[in-house]
């Protein structure tokens, strides 16, 4: 439990928000594995096929493969452009943390992971929903203003529901997902959608500063 600094707060996620994660587990699902993986929707699942046969991977299996790529792989992802410098400038303003969905084994091997990368925050892990981890998180720093960082629109949609008052900005840094992940500003989920680090910087230190948007719009 850390003492309350009355500081903004940013609570990012890592994987399409910080660090490139879908671009090189298809390179090691193609190189290692002999499974196939092409985007044509916005379902994980439907995108991996067994190279040889066409047949799509089974549930088990996906969650088998995805476990090795965290476990044995995480050196193959590379920064988001700008996020490393993005993260860090809000950083000068606010404490920064990041809330991950891995499984709490993994909470070392990502925090020294972002530290290779230059950043350098508590992390703090997840399964399912964010909006009750994120509760928690806003409970114990009591920021003066909080933001929530997130590719995914699902996350959104929980913290919505569950912590209003947070500041949401859906960010997909991922090409190949972005066009076809839901938007959850569209959905009234998130308060902006910007895929670029570099646009959504300014937009993110406004969050921080101007006391009119502290309330949710």
């Amino acid at each position: 439990m850390i003492r309350p600094s009355g500081r903004p707060l940013v609570i990012s996620d890592c994987d399409e928000v910080l660090l490139y994660m879908v671009s090189p587990f298809r390179d090691w699902l193609a190189e290692s594995e002999g499974v196939t993986f092409r985007m044509e929707g916005n379902n994980f699942a439907n995108a991996m096929r067994w190279s040889e046969s066409g047949e799509p991977v089974g549930e088990r299996d996906i969650w088998r493969l995805l476990g090795g790529f965290f476990d044995t792989q995480m050196h193959r992802q590379t920064p988001i452009d700008g996020a490393v410098a993005g993260i860090n400038a809000l950083a000068e303003h606010a404490d920064v943390v990041i809330l991950t969905n891995l499984t709490d084994e993994r909470q070392q091997h990502r925090t020294a992971q972002l530290a290779e990368h230059g950043i350098h925050a508590r992390v703090f892990t997840n399964q399912g929903p964010k909006g009750p981890a994120l509760k928690a998180i806003v409970e114990e720093y009591a920021p003066s203003r909080a933001l929530f960082i997130d590719d995914l629109p699902q996350h959104h949609h929980s913290v919505a529901e569950i912590v209003p008052h947070v500041r949401r900005l859906h960010l997909c840094g991922e090409p190949m997902l972005a066009p076809l992940i839901d938007c959850a500003h569209t959905q009234g989920h998130a308060h902006a959608r910007i895929d670029c680090w570099h646009t959504a910087l300014p937009w993110a230190l406004g969050q921080l500063h101007d006391e009119k948007e502290k309330e949710p719009a």
